[in-house]
């Protein structure tokens, strides 16, 4: 799969990859916003949701404890693709086992 090679490239601008708008979606928008043709379906699944408090998007803890992004437009922002890919050596590192766990295996 062809990605950028620096992550702080703006090579996606413009480009199919970088923008998916599902208003077929039951769904959809799945956030409030007034731009419904600017609503990036792409990461409709955060993956910045695992790096918790640095993940940069408008997020909250309930009281249990559990990540509430219901406010939060960053994944869905059709110029934030740059953003989230940018991220992804932070994801990288929160989904490693650390060396405990492979001596384990």
């Amino acid at each position: 799969m062809g990605r950028e090679k620096n992550e702080g490239s703006e090579s996606w601008r413009g480009k199919h990859y970088s923008f998916y708008n599902h208003k077929e979606c039951e769904f959809f928008p799945c956030h409030k916003t007034d731009h419904p043709d600017e609503f990036n379906c792409l990461f409709c699944y955060c993956p910045l949701y695992a790096l918790k408090d640095k993940c940069g998007g408008n997020f909250k803890y309930t009281e249990k404890g559990i990540k509430d992004c219901s406010s939060c437009m960053v994944p869905h922002k059709k110029d934030n693709y740059g953003y989230i890919m940018s991220k992804y050596g932070e994801i990288i590192e929160v989904t490693k086992l650390d060396g405990e766990q492979d001596e384990q295996d």
